[in-house]
């Protein structure tokens, strides 16, 4: 089962259904792996596929009983220049929502958010998972919820207190930008009862910050 292809087909697929196939999946099925057989996944199922004789379609077989590994992190971050590196990575990690956040220091205004949306369909393909995450609009840092919120704290690289307990309702995590948090942003998090928290005593590239932040809630 492990060199079969998987694919995603959607959220609404079900066992029976016949749907439009892709020229892109047909080709990288038929051409490049040479099979007609795959895994088809979405909105946390999958099933065994099989591209039809026409080329044109899709046929999805029975359910498989692959239990989807997506968790239910929320991770909020601030848009960064290697934004697909962070996006790879939270899906892999089992991230279930992505939430950008415009802070006083982001500096990647003009993403591509289609291309980040493929990048994120096609770490969940070779992840295992059988969801892909839900890719939100961006929010200004003012309309964060920081009820129930864990952010990254690179404070703690500059003084020598303690690690932080995250309590375990806590199931999202924010990370800011490259330049990272604000005076005033950092006053707003305390404010706010957001949970700080260390991620060493180094500072850390923003893809790299989010992973390690990810992995504390997992």
């Amino acid at each position: 089962m492990k060199n079969i292809p998987r694919i995603f087909v959607g959220d609404n697929v079900k066992c029976g259904m016949i749907i439009p196939a892709d020229k892109s999946v047909v080709h990288y099925l038929t051409r490049v792996m040479r099979t007609h057989d795959f895994l088809a996944f979405g909105g946390g199922t999958e099933f065994n596929a099989h591209i039809m004789d026409d080329d044109k379609s899709i046929m999805i077989g029975n359910q498989t009983e692959h239990i989807d590994p997506t968790g239910d992190i929320t991770l909020y971050f601030a848009p960064i220049k290697r934004i697909d590196d962070l996006v790879n990575m939270a899906t892999q990690m089992g991230v279930r929502y992505l939430r950008p956040v415009i802070t006083e220091r982001t500096v990647a205004h003009h993403v591509n958010w289609e291309r980040v949306k493929k990048i994120a369909r096609e770490a969940a393909e070779q992840s295992n998972r059988n969801s892909v995450p839900e890719i939100f609009e961006p929010i200004p840092f003012s309309q964060l919820e920081l009820k129930n919120l864990c952010f990254a704290d690179e404070r703690f690289a500059y003084d020598d207190k303690g690690a932080t307990q995250i309590p375990d309702n806590i199931k999202s995590v924010l990370v800011g930008p490259e330049g990272g948090f604000s005076n005033a942003e950092f006053a707003a998090l305390d404010a706010g009862g957001a949970v700080g928290i260390s991620l060493g005593k180094t500072i850390l590239r923003a893809e790299l910050a989010a992973a390690i932040a990810i992995g504390k809630l997992l």
